[in-house]
């Protein structure tokens, strides 16, 4: 009779891992076998990039202390204990054997090379090629993650990429040596539901093709019951529950997973509502499954106001090329005439593919960013109109919550004086006591304790992170926030909780919100209307039920069929995205169209058959509804 042991590429045997005093993984168990993908669930600080960061033996750098176990690997001629490995033997293993795709892709890449010499090296380093030969593969890696200008990108900077283009870099990067076994630490959080839909259909091709082991780490429900074959259920560092992933989504036993499960926000579930609601949310008390708050429709926004932003033909573009003499050749288009008002109290989402403008337009907005052309105003006043005196104050009364928490937040500064630092700035609070019990109650607030006030970025998890720039926005009072992938990084638990804090803020102080996101289900939780961008311009724009129940263009349509459901047993049948996003980059005097927009009902409008010359999307089958006449953007 075979041994089950000898199946299993990589078993992690009682491992339990310690930082200094602390130990944040107690004897976790679990095998995962070639051609199968095991899913690691759990809340943001549970242990599950700590899990994968042992088995890469990354964790060491960060003076992790093995107390107890093993992971054993049997990829190789003889089965090795990867524990017992030295640092040098290590690297012979990653990359090649075992691969692993990081959660934050900014602090993955190294800022002073390229992509293409950051895609080569791992080539260069495990295959026999040429340089020519590691380059042309290269170009060949990023044409499989779908990003546009392959070949131009090549010679492109990490910060030259919006966060869901590096990601896909990352992708690229971790594929490139066909490994035996993929470790994914959130790989898909920086992606829209297209680009993430197509990833997991790369990635599933390549494992049945290589039959690689994959171990998949997300907080995406919906992904799991979609990729996964096996769960393992982590919290507060031990596994609480493991099994196929039919079990665990129809009879989860553990009351974490039953709570865990109780908090995904699912696509559709508020069909009929004209409103965003408050919902009940299910969290942990003393181990056991508490179900807080209460139903509450958010009928915030007040329409019978003058708006407070509004933006009007806003165009932002950027230098992509230049000639011999410096004389710039080409443009990347990153936003394109692009209309639209906040209303106090109100919500407005920006959805769209990574690429297509949507933090482009929230820096813009911020004045992180210049516009080319085009008008924001704010309270009815121009940005360009205000003195400097006035403009800082903007500063206070508009905050942005950046995609990256790890590099919007000091390394160098404790997270107490980072959320401090607003309300000294502006002067908003006087004398230190207080200062110090606001910041304690704004971090309990996200859900956090005040004690962490002390402790450095590096300190938390990548969703703690999120929490405590959150914490940081609220600081300051503002009227319009900006959240710019604010949930992307949270897990469903956490996440259910924060956007029933930023609703209950709306309701209480009148805060309007720019949310710019990719989770279409959160959209539906939050907003009272919904803008499609694509490649800079706004493909529809309407209220969340008719965007999201009764979508008109293509394009809408589309991306709301890629979104993942949380059902093991449910069948995708969108079809799939083909062939590459058009490029935003033109040749200087190229200049896109601008497109018509025909009203299909109150508020609801949608982009029309462009005119010559303008960015027109290229997918199978056709793109632009031109039945009716169009009319311009009032």
């Amino acid at each position: 009779m075979t041994d089950p042991s000898t199946s299993q590429i990589l078993s992690v045997e009682n491992l339990s891992v310690a930082f200094g005093p602390n130990q944040v993984i107690e004897d976790l168990s679990f095998s995962v076998a070639p051609g199968r993908t095991l899913a690691i669930v759990g809340e943001s600080g549970s242990g599950k990039s700590v899990t994968s960061q042992s088995i890469m033996r990354l964790a060491d750098m960060s003076g992790a202390r093995y107390v107890s176990g093993r992971i054993q690997y049997r990829g190789a001629a003889q089965p090795v204990d990867l524990l017992s490995l030295t640092q040098p033997q290590m690297r012979q293993v990653r990359g090649k054997e075992i691969a692993m795709i990081f959660q934050e892709p900014m602090t993955s890449l190294n800022p002073v090379f390229t992509i293409g010499d950051q895609l080569c090296e791992a080539l260069l380093l495990h295959e026999n090629i040429s340089k020519s030969e590691a380059m042309a593969e290269s170009q060949h890696l990023l044409e499989m993650v779908r990003l546009p200008d392959a070949k131009e990108m090549l010679s492109r900077y990490p910060h030259q990429l919006s966060g869901g283009m590096r990601q896909r870099v990352m992708i690229a990067m971790a594929l490139a040596c066909k490994p035996k076994i993929l470790i994914a630490d959130e790989p898909t959080t920086a992606l829209d539901v297209t680009i993430q839909a197509q990833i997991l259909a790369i990635m599933a091709d390549l494992q049945k093709e290589l039959n690689m082991a994959v171990i998949f780490i997300t907080h995406d429900m919906g992904v799991v019951a979609e990729i996964a074959d096996d769960v393992v259920v982590m919290w507060q560092g031990k596994k609480v529950e493991q099994g196929t992933v039919q079990d665990i989504f129809a009879r989860p036993q553990h009351p974490y997973t039953q709570a865990l499960l109780a908090s995904v926000p699912r696509l559709g579930s508020m069909a009929g509502e004209p409103l965003p609601k408050r919902f009940p949310v299910t969290v942990m008390e003393s181990g056991m499954p508490t179900v807080v708050g209460e139903e509450q429709v958010q009928d915030t926004a007040d329409y019978n106001q003058p708006p407070l932003l509004s933006v009007r033909d806003l165009v932002t573009r950027f230098d992509a090329r230049k000639g011999f003499w410096g004389r710039v050749t080409h443009r990347i288009h990153a936003v394109e005439q692009v209309n639209f008002d906040i209303y106090p109290g109100e919500t407005l989402a920006l959805v769209g593919e990574s690429g297509s403008g949507k933090s482009t337009i929230g820096r813009t907005i911020q004045q992180l960013q210049a516009a080319t052309s085009g008008t924001i105003s704010f309270e009815g006043q121009p940005l360009t109109a205000r003195s400097k005196a006035e403009q800082r104050r903007l500063k206070q009364e508009i905050q942005y919550i950046f995609q990256d928490p790890y590099a919007s937040l000091d390394p160098r500064k404790t997270i107490g004086f980072s959320i401090a630092e607003p309300i000294k700035t502006h002067r908003l609070i006087q004398g230190e006591q207080n200062i110090r019990r606001r910041v304690a109650e704004l971090l309990e607030r996200v859900g956090l304790s005040p004690e962490h006030a002390s402790r450095y970025p590096h300190e938390f998890s990548g969703g703690q992170r999120q929490r405590i720039c959150i914490a940081r926005a609220l600081a300051s009072n503002p009227k319009l926030i900006i959240a710019d992938e604010a949930l992307s990084a949270l897990d469903v638990s956490i996440q259910a909780q924060i956007i029933n804090l930023f609703m209950a803020l709306q309701a209480e102080y009148g805060i309007a919100y720019l949310f710019i996101s990719h989770d279409m289900a959160v959209v539906e939780k939050m907003s009272h209307r919904v803008a499609v961008l694509y490649l800079g311009q706004i493909a529809e724009i309407g209220s969340r039920r008719q965007i999201l129940e009764t979508p008109q263009h293509p394009y809408t349509q589309r991306l709301l069929s890629a979104v993942p459901v949380a059902d093991p047993n449910h069948v995708r049948t969108s079809v799939r995205l083909t062939g590459d996003i058009p490029s935003p980059v033109r040749a200087v005097g190229d200049e896109p169209s601008t497109l018509a927009y025909l009203e299909v009902a109150p508020g609801h409008l949608v982009a029309q058959a462009p005119q010559e010359g303008a960015l027109q999307p290229t997918f199978d089958g056709e793109y632009f509804n031109d039945e009716a006449q169009p009319s311009t953007l009032a």
